[in-house]
């Protein structure tokens, strides 16, 4: 029998600005308009100044814990800049200058991290609440696409997970559901080369994580996560695939969380200073505004003038998140029925765990004698 070639495929890798302030023009000329270049970077700042204060917050007792999100701020950013005020974000939580850029309060973070579960009280814009647990989001983007496209809406959705994340049976089952069924989900791997303190070369032996998607029949491509142009540019494409064609689409972000896994980590003991120090140089922030600067569209004074904005606006936000009234003891009970069972309305008014299901009129009111 002869032995023929059943499946051959690329994967393609997307660079435009890289970090060293080389600009591919033919990729890039009016990809984004100048002012929302701009834009973009004032956001970014704000989102990083946002980070600095979140981590004071978290050292000073303030906060229990907090993932810094300082270097990842592009590819959320990017989708988010595509996506639609329909769609669907539903991510984990390195993704804050993607929500904040859809509308979501940065005070939600604050609570979310504070423990308030008001925090993921969310009805401002179509984000779901931070996942926590690694890779569940990806179902809940595969249910809301699904639901999408049964309304007919066009609206698509678009969810974020971390390199480890796609080694999670919740990873396959929801590429599988969204390949099977031809439904408009936006997979955005952001590999940073570490899940938690297992590096990208241990957890997968693959050349690329992208190619995970392959075996699911999804289109598969990889892009620099630091490159603001280059994640535009493959988030257009993945968007218009999922609207007019119902397919999903994975990306593959390469990027880097400059900060520790979350704020519980000390990354020193595994990761090497010099990746560090590479990383470093490779900054979104400071490749976007060599870029903005090299075409008079930035200037120091501009630097100066937004910074001192985002401290105010960061400090209020701080003060807003702090400031809220303390939710009350009946919420444990309203916020998790719809209807609140008899017994549990007695636990409610009379908050006592004493007697369960019984009136509070039949509790003694006395110590029986001999009772400790």
């Amino acid at each position: 029998m002869p032995v023929n070639t059943v499946f051959e495929t690329k994967i393609e890798s997307v660079s435009i600005l890289d970090e060293h302030g080389v600009f591919d023009s033919e990729l890039g000329n009016g990809l984004i308009p100048n002012d929302d270049l701009v834009a973009m970077y004032k956001h970014m700042m704000t989102c990083r100044h946002f980070d600095e204060i979140a981590f004071k917050l978290q050292r000073s007792g303030r906060m229990g814990t907090y993932p810094e999100n300082r270097g990842q701020e592009v590819p959320s950013l990017g989708a988010s800049y595509v996506l639609n005020d329909g769609d669907w974000l539903t991510t984990s939580y390195r993704e804050n200058a993607g929500l904040f850029w859809r509308g979501l309060p940065m005070e939600k973070i604050l609570l979310h991290w504070m423990g308030d579960e008001r925090g993921n009280h969310i009805d401002e814009v179509r984000c779901t609440p931070l996942a926590i647990a690694i890779g569940s989001q990806m179902l809940h983007a595969v249910g809301l696409g699904w639901s999408e496209k049964y309304k007919n809406t066009g609206n698509i959705a678009c969810t974020f997970f971390g390199d480890g994340a796609t080694s999670e049976g919740d990873f396959h089952e929801a590429a599988n559901f969204a390949a099977n069924l031809d439904l408009p989900v936006v997979f955005v791997c952001q590999n940073n080369g570490w899940a938690i303190s297992t590096p990208t070369t241990i957890e997968c032996s693959a050349p690329t994580v992208a190619q995970r998607g392959l075996a699911y029949g999804m289109h598969c491509v990889q892009v620099d996560g630091n490159d603001i142009f280059a994640m535009v540019k493959v988030m257009k494409e993945a968007v218009k695939n999922a609207r007019e064609n119902n397919r999903p689409t994975f990306i593959e972000a390469l990027t880097y969380r400059l900060g520790d896994h979350t704020t519980a980590d000390d990354a020193r003991r595994y990761r090497d200073a010099d990746e560090l120090e590479l990383w470093g140089k490779r900054d979104p922030m400071l490749r976007l505004r060599k870029y903005l600067e090299e075409n008079n569209l930035w200037s120091q004074q501009q630097e100066d003038e937004h910074r001192s904005f985002a401290e105010k606006k960061i400090a209020q936000v701080v003060k807003n998140a702090e400031g809220i009234d303390a939710p009350p003891a009946s919420d444990f009970f309203d916020s998790m029925f719809t209807e609140l069972p008899k017994q549990l309305k007695i636990q409610r008014d009379t908050m006592r765990t004493s007697s369960l299901g019984q009136n509070p009129s039949q509790v003694p009111t006395h110590t029986p004698e001999g009772a400790l």
